[in-house]
């Protein structure tokens, strides 16, 4: 039975949403905070969809039936209501996609462009399918997990949590500019599958580094140059903390200052996963290795691979490890938390009564390791690359891995009481 204007005056606000239906799709849907939104379901191309006609009483139900007749209009012609009357949406019934549009477009100037990409694509690619034609005051924590288990279906338990923050994220927004009361993402905690525990990346104790690296000196493979390659890119590895893909593609171009005070290797932003530059000091002993590998190797890469446009093998490497004995005992990647561990443990003496305090900042070990700052407003004003302090740093671990000691920290711990 149609709706009546005594219904739609006299329709009170509950404690949850409710829908009054006129007939042929249209309804009346009155919200908690009183307001009341014309809107109309319809299928086109096998999918339902709603639309928004505006709210009531400033439309009334004659105008609000006009409308449906005009949509109907033109589903018989083929075409989609929604996408004929153009991409304004009226305040009360935006969808989760057009608010989260506007929601990307306000923030995304003040992301790094490649982090901005990737956090649309997940949209994208998982979100947006599946309710991303909902009415955000529509979408309900159970249609939020659903989206979510599909995620973890395929076990991405770590894009599932980036996708319910995200989402979190636009209802925020949402909330901010009066298109949602709520976020329903806030009634998921605990529903989400746990992450397994973190498995860290094999390696060895700082006191086996010695012999692992004169194992590796006398590395062989199959003929002396490309051992001679292989050779230098694990060491290089070692050197510079960076990733493998970061040195895999390292190009001869990259190189600055090789023959002055200040040698950098300057990563270009698309290569490093979170998106930005960076630079890596050199120490003497990598840039003896750069400095060799550009004169010596043919081609654009500073290790090439089984040819001279070719980069290094993705598992050359790793598979150098193997063969010398650390199967399942160091990675390359591991070289990283190695290098982490023995800068994190070192001490010297300060003051008196003497005390022992860090002898490279966190900060400084942190951009080494290209990680990204934890706290986004400092890591917004923190703008520094610290390159002489850890020009000094990457030099002392040269050194120590060409026979220098490492402070024990509990044993400095200890003294210092």
């Amino acid at each position: 039975m149609p709706l009546t204007e005594i219904q739609a005056r006299n329709s009170k606000p509950r404690e949850r949403a409710y829908k009054m239906a006129d007939g042929e799709g249209l309804f009346l849907f009155v919200q908690p905070n009183g307001s009341k939104l014309w809107r109309m379901k319809y299928r086109f191309a096998g999918k339902e969809k709603l639309l928004s006609f505006g709210a009531y009483p400033d439309l009334g139900i004659a105008a609000a039936r006009d409308k449906r007749t005009a949509a109907k209009a033109l589903l018989a012609e083929g075409k989609d209501p929604m996408k004929s009357k153009g991409e304004v949406i009226s305040q009360e019934g935006a969808t989760f996609l057009e608010v989260a549009k506007r929601w990307h477009e306000n923030r995304k100037s003040a992301l790094n462009a490649a982090h901005a990409e990737r956090v649309w694509s997940r949209m994208e690619r998982d979100v947006f399918p599946v309710i991303g034609e909902k009415l955000v005051n529509e979408i309900m924590a159970p249609d939020v997990l659903a989206m979510i288990r599909k995620i973890e279906a395929r076990g991405a338990l770590d894009i599932s949590r980036r996708a319910k923050q995200g989402v979190g994220q636009v209802f925020q927004f949402a909330i901010a500019c009066g298109l949602a009361s709520n976020d329903p993402t806030t009634h998921l905690r605990g529903a989400l599958k746990p992450r397994p525990r973190v498995k860290h990346m094999s390696r060895l104790p700082l006191s086996e580094l010695p012999a692992f690296i004169e194992k590796l000196h006398a590395y062989q493979e199959e003929g002396e140059r490309r051992s001679a390659i292989t050779r230098d890119a694990v060491l290089f590895a070692l050197l510079t903390w960076v990733r493998t893909k970061e040195l895999r593609f390292a190009a001869k171009s990259e190189f600055e200052d090789l023959g002055g005070k200040s040698p950098v290797w300057r990563i270009p932003a698309e290569r490093m996963k979170m998106g930005r530059e960076h630079l890596v000091p050199l120490s003497q002993q990598a840039t003896h290795i750069a400095k060799s590998m550009i004169a010596a190797a043919p081609g654009e890469f500073l290790f090439p691979g089984n040819g001279p446009n070719k980069p290094l093998s993705e598992n050359t490497m790793i598979y150098a490890l193997y063969r010398l004995g650390y199967h399942s005992r160091q990675t390359v990647h591991g070289f990283r938390g190695l290098a982490s561990t023995w800068a994190n443990e070192q001490l010297v003496e300060f003051g008196k009564p003497p005390m022992w305090i860090r002898k490279y900042h966190e900060d400084w070990v942190e951009l080494q390791l290209a990680h990204s700052e934890k706290n986004d407003v400092r890591g917004a004003y923190n703008a520094a690359e610290y390159l002489a302090p850890r020009r000094r740093m990457m030099q002392d671990w040269a050194d120590y891995l060409s026979g220098g000691k490492v402070i024990d920290i509990k044993k400095a711990g200890k003294r210092a009481a």
